[in-house]
């Protein structure tokens, strides 16, 4: 089903020079807090992934977590949060990546996915594509399988969706 999300850019608030000078931060917080937007996001999100075999909604720390535990429920799947390092309890999983504005490290515990588990990646923005395509390496480090990706903001100018491995990927909103 699709759905026209055009007008969800109402409900997102540029912050300029965040989190660094010659950085635009694309906001969801006013689209969040706007219960006929995030029902519309996560519907949305729902519709385009709900013919597919899914056995876990990973979201990305942290406001992946906010549209990926929703969606989780709505598909009838288990969710598994993707954290920072340092986050999580247990054994975990380690990547590295790189953000348009610096390095970091994702977590994810040892037994959240099984081989040959089908799994959904959602996160609020893909820009450069890092994050992502490290939470990739984590499902394929522990023998899943990337069923599809879900963004809510897609920043197409940084041209993350290149590094993401022609997996199958929505994002509700584009800035080209």
């Amino acid at each position: 089903m699709e759905m026209d999300a055009g007008w969800l850019k109402d409900h997102v608030r540029d912050i300029p020079d965040f989190p660094k000078s010659g950085v635009t931060f694309k906001d969801i917080t006013p689209l969040l807090g706007n219960e006929e937007a995030f029902r519309f996001s996560i519907d949305a999100l729902v519709a385009a992934f709900e013919g597919g075999s899914v056995d876990r909604v990973l979201g990305i720390e942290a406001r992946g977590f906010i549209l990926a535990a929703p969606v989780a429920y709505r598909l009838g799947a288990g969710f598994v949060p993707v954290r920072k390092a340092g986050k999580l309890p247990w054994e975990v999983e380690k990547e590295e990546y790189v953000l348009e504005y610096g390095t970091d490290l994702l977590e994810i515990h040892g037994d959240a996915v099984q081989p040959g588990e089908r799994v959904l990646i959602i996160d609020d923005v893909l820009a450069t594509g890092g994050t992502a395509a490290a939470t990739i390496r984590l499902v394929e480090k522990l023998g899943g399988e990337v069923a599809a990706i879900g963004f809510a903001l897609e920043l197409a100018f940084l041209d993350g969706r290149s590094r993401l491995g022609g997996h199958h990927v929505t994002s509700l909103l584009t800035y080209e």
